[in-house]
């Protein structure tokens, strides 16, 4: 439903620095989607620019509107009320984000006396600066011994705000955390926190007094609830939510420690579940996974929607605490009176009213003479008049299920090559290495990686593509291809051949080369030499060669050592 109601509004658009206010009376229309997580909004405005026609007013915002800088809009409401009883303490809602898109029409207006004026008719559209900035922010970064909260503050920037409180995910140091986002993927910065926040079942909540956003384990449940006025609201709502009708299982599929536990849900229907699948030697990393899935499987309760017959004087946005009125007409079966409840979703349009009859229109020159040139008009009020549209979405304060945006699910793995690093023996020696973690036992190599500054990291050693009963581990200095998911890494495969081990093409040679170095090996070789085949195998230590070779008609075992 849609009412008449006065509002005081201000205005401001930023851009390149500029701050340029824009009266209340000038403001045609907006309109406004906020969530928890965030909003997004339309503002229409005009403004008077006489100085084409030779008068003295000027547009001011024009030329920087016209520029491509980064533009910021901030928005406050506030109700106009004059029949309550007691008056009470207006508050305001406030809204700031930055413009997505944004248009100008021009329109020329003739008077019948006195110079013609020009109004320009601006639109602007604008989301909170999350949605904006990080939904064209696509980096592809390996961090090692980082928090996730380093993460994030590396990449908020100056124009958004974090005051995070999420300690058991965003403070823990953690071996290994790439970002591997390309735009081709589709999955921004944005859909990576949104991803992670949802599948780690956390909170993003849009704070919309500081302006800035929280990443939390759980919902904000604090503040004193405010009351809401009966006589504000022209109709009430009970909505109930689609309930989840799915059990849920962890399978690990690890051949020594197989597992499969299930997750009951009251409210299943048998035979639907939604199972997930680990590959995993650890069995605390099985439990974690059980306790997450566990807390994330949530039944939602009813919500409440308000459609307001006009605008609150006590305003409130996404995230506050209300109470709904205790009186008869509100005890809607389902609806506990006495319960807190959050806001959750806020829908709010506003359209001009036709203009009273002595009036000017929005943005009219107030010192000017009447329509016929005669009489002057009456100034506007401060507060503008609309037609509104304005609904409310309420949940339960205890409610778990966590509102979230939209997002695409990163891709992984990405790929880069890196150099398997080893410790023994010497610098030049083409060694191998096992790390034993202390914590599971599990070894793994360690790779560095040039691209990103040479950070090494850690992925498992284990027989990757040769069968069981060969025992080759990657050697120092070996050029492999790394595959890097958002928390691990694993040994793609081989991508050089082992100095030393290439033999001529012309021979068709194949050639097994073990050792430290080539002066300090075995080597095992067939190979063609005159069309026949022949088979080498040689020890070497520096000036000291033993050697066994088979050929056409001749079989031949050197010892030798060279002199000095």
């Amino acid at each position: 439903m849609a009412f008449a109601d006065r509002l005081d509004l201000g205005l401001t658009l930023t851009i390149g620095g500029t701050a340029h206010a824009i009266p209340s009376a000038d403001v045609l229309a907006f309109e406004l989607d906020l969530h928890g997580w965030g909003h997004e909004g339309r503002v229409e405005f005009r403004v008077l620019d006489e100085t084409g026609h030779g008068g003295q007013k000027q547009d001011k915002l024009l030329a920087d509107f016209l520029k491509p800088d980064l533009a910021e809009v901030a928005l406050e409401l506030k109700a106009v009320h004059s029949d309550t009883a007691t008056k009470p303490t207006f508050t305001s809602l406030k809204v700031k984000g930055l413009v997505q898109e944004k248009s100008l029409t021009e329109e020329a207006v003739a008077q019948a006396k006195g110079a013609g004026i020009t109004y320009r008719h601006y639109t602007v559209r604008f989301v909170d600066p999350a949605r904006l900035l990080w939904t064209q922010h696509y980096p592809c970064v390996l961090y090692t011994q980082k928090t996730l909260q380093n993460v994030l503050d590396a990449h908020k920037g100056d124009k958004i705000a974090l005051a995070n409180d999420w300690a058991a995910q965003l403070d823990k140091t953690l071996p290994l955390i790439f970002l591997g986002l390309a735009p081709e993927s589709g999955a921004s910065f944005y859909d990576w926190a949104i991803w992670f926040t949802h599948t780690r079942n956390g909170v993003l909540a849009y704070d919309y007094t500081s302006q800035g956003y929280q990443f939390r384990a759980t919902k904000d449940a604090t503040g004193t609830p405010i009351t809401l006025r009966a006589a504000d609201v022209d109709r009430v709502s009970v909505v109930f939510p689609e309930v989840a009708r799915h059990d849920v299982a962890i399978l690990n599929a690890a051949a020594e420690s197989p597992k499969n536990q299930a997750i009951t849900n009251a409210q299943a229907v048998t035979g639907v579940r939604q199972d997930v699948l680990l590959r995993t030697d650890i069995a605390d990393d099985v439990q974690a996974r059980v306790t997450l899935e566990t807390a994330r499987l949530k039944v939602r309760g009813l919500e409440v929607e308000l459609d307001w017959n006009r605008f609150p004087a006590v305003a409130f946005a996404p995230g506050a605490l209300v109470k709904l009125p205790d009186t008869a007409g509100w005890k809607a079966a389902g609806v506990p009176a006495t319960e807190d409840f959050r806001v959750r979703r806020m829908s709010l349009r506003a359209e001009p009213l036709p203009v009273e009859e002595g009036e000017i229109p929005a943005g009219g020159d107030a010192s000017g003479p009447g329509p016929g040139g005669d009489e002057p008009v009456r100034r506007p009020k401060p507060e503008s008049r609309f037609l509104i549209s304005f609904t409310t979405r309420l949940e339960k304060k205890a409610e778990a299920h966590v509102d979230l945006p939209p997002f695409t699910t990163p891709v992984y793995p990405r790929f880069v090559e890196g150099l398997i690093v080893s410790e023994v023996g010497e610098k030049k020696d083409e060694t191998w290495q096992a790390y034993t973690d202390e914590a599971t036992s599990l070894d793994s190599y360690k790779v560095k990686l040039p691209l990103f500054a040479n950070q090494i990291v850690q992925v498992p050693f284990n027989a990757n593509l040769q069968p069981g009963h060969f025992y080759f581990p990657a050697y120092k200095g070996a050029r492999v291809l790394v595959a890097l998911d958002f928390l691990r890494a694993w040994l793609k495969r081989n991508l050089d051949w082992r100095a030393g081990a290439r033999l001529p093409s012309d021979g068709q040679g194949v050639h097994l080369l073990v050792g430290k170095t080539t002066t300090s090996g075995t080597s095992m070789r067939h190979f063609y030499e005159d069309n026949k085949p022949l088979w080498r195998l040689q020890r070497t230590n520096e000036s000291d060669t033993e050697k066994v070779e088979l050929k056409e008609g001749n079989l031949l075992i050197l010892v030798k050592e060279e002199s000095a």
